[in-house]
């Protein structure tokens, strides 16, 4: 990978509407949810407009078929999502990001970008942070088989 490749961000923090499912694929359950309730209420657009995160919660284990997918919709500080929006802040950080664009099959190519994202930390002078690893969705397709692009957020400090 190229050192390029690699743009490192500061991530302000950020009120968000938090979306969660658990099952064999709980990234497309999750994003059902969450694009169905952003449409309903207006907010479905493209970026810079609403912002679209995404983590494992909790990464998958061998032997379970079954693991957890969290998806954030950026919230204006104004908005009142409802009560049954579960609402987050997020505090940001320092993040080594990487650009991924799926075009083809999400489960080889997501795993494998963030695999490089690893090896790039290794040999640079940072170090992992602790705070959410995150996927940033910069596209805004109805179907995975279209395609789409991905934002990867490695947490790191110096």
């Amino acid at each position: 990978m190229e050192k390029q490749d690699v743009r490192i961000i500061t991530l302000p923090a950020m009120r968000v509407a938090s979306f969660y499912a658990f099952s064999p694929s709980p990234e497309l359950e999750v994003m059902d949810k969450a694009v169905k309730w952003a449409k309903s209420n207006s907010l479905w657009q493209e970026p810079p407009g609403l912002r679209v995160f995404g983590f494992n919660n909790p990464d998958p284990t061998p032997g379970s078929p079954n693991y957890g997918y969290e998806f954030w919709l950026t919230l204006n500080p104004d908005m009142q999502p409802g009560s049954e929006i579960n609402v987050k802040d997020f505090s940001g950080g320092k993040y080594a990001v990487l650009l991924c664009d799926v075009t083809g099959d999400p489960w080889d190519i997501i795993p494998s970008a963030w695999q490089k994202l690893v090896k790039w930390l290794e040999t640079s002078h940072y170090t992992h942070g602790n705070h959410q690893w995150l996927e940033e969705h910069l596209s805004r397709s109805d179907s995975i088989e279209q395609g789409f692009v991905l934002d990867l957020y490695l947490p790191i400090s110096e």
